[in-house]
């Protein structure tokens, strides 16, 4: 019978991702710097801020004995593809709770398709049930329901005590080197992780790419959570999810596939194109002063 892999050759410590400058007239022109931090580049399977949310819980499930994971999502959520992928690389079982169970008799998507190919079993639910998840009750029905009593229970998102203080090491490599760290926001735990490392005179701006106004509670709920109350300096910018989570409407994808080609660069469009798209128009409507360094986290590949 073949060993699992060694969990230490995923779960080892790895270097700052890059931090890359373009040079770029939107933002040249009103005297900001923008410096793409190359989150992408972290982990070849899990990139960006799933490898930092993901690998605490990961340690931890091992460290536990756990012999599975199951977490939740949407129909095209990055964090079940993730995973899944974890879960074949450390080689434990893995299922993965998804939100309508309309999805269950139809055709995989290509992210869904992409799960049950790493060996995710997809467990389909009511998008009523999912809304109340976070219930105790509730969560221990649905955990049982889809066959993964004893496995390791993975938020939606990956966002928890465990997954803030693995972000917060992506705000200390970002210390001394921009004024600003940007990034964009599903469950929030990225930016509470993001702004908590960050340094005196810094602070993390947030994009959300869901509608819906419920980040702001969530994050300082998060916070309170992982470090037992606020910790460092962050705000939101609410007007950029472009029609809501997966949305990509014609301009948004011109948009991006122009910063494609100006720089030479793959743009992830359910997140760091929004992020990207926020950031132009913010630093034209003079949000950012003069002199401004502004670092926009890339959390993921297309």
């Amino acid at each position: 019978m073949n060993r699992p892999p060694n969990p230490d050759v995923l779960l080892q410590p790895r270097p700052p991702s890059p931090l890359q400058e373009v040079r770029d007239e939107r933002f040249d022109g009103y005297g900001v710097r923008l410096l793409l931090k190359r989150d992408d580049l972290v982990h070849p399977e899990l990139p960006g801020n799933k490898w930092r949310k993901l690998a605490p819980n990961l340690r931890a499930a091992v460290a536990a004995g756990h012999d599975g994971l199951v977490t939740f999502g949407g129909a095209y959520s990055n964090h079940l593809r993730a995973t899944a992928a974890a879960g074949r690389l450390l080689g434990l079982r893995t299922v993965g709770v998804v939100r309508g169970d309309e999805l269950a008799g139809r055709p995989l998507n290509d992210s869904l398709a992409r799960c049950a190919a790493d060996g995710m079993r997809l467990h389909f639910v009511s998008r009523s049930d999912y809304r109340r998840k976070a219930e105790p009750q509730v969560l221990a029905q649905l955990v049982d329901a889809a066959g993964a009593s004893g496995a390791y229970v993975v938020p939606e998102g990956g966002s928890n005590a465990l997954a803030l203080r693995g972000c917060a090491e992506l705000g200390r490599e970002l210390r001394g080197r921009a004024n600003v760290a940007a990034v964009a926001c599903g469950t929030g735990g990225t930016l509470a992780g993001l702004a908590a490392g960050l340094g005196p005179g810094q602070r993390a701006l947030g994009v959300p790419v869901l509608a819906g106004g419920f980040l702001g509670p969530e994050i300082r709920s998060l916070q309170a959570l992982a470090f037992g109350g606020p910790a460092g300096e962050w705000s939101l910018a609410e007007d950029f999810h472009h029609g809501g989570y997966a949305r990509v409407p014609p301009a948004l994808e011109a948009f991006a596939a122009d910063f494609e080609d100006r720089h030479r660069l793959p743009v992830e469009r359910i997140y760091v194109a929004k992020l990207l798209w926020a950031l132009t128009r913010l630093t034209a409507c003079g949000t950012f002063p003069h002199g401004t360094v502004l670092a926009a986290v890339v959390t993921g590949r297309p």
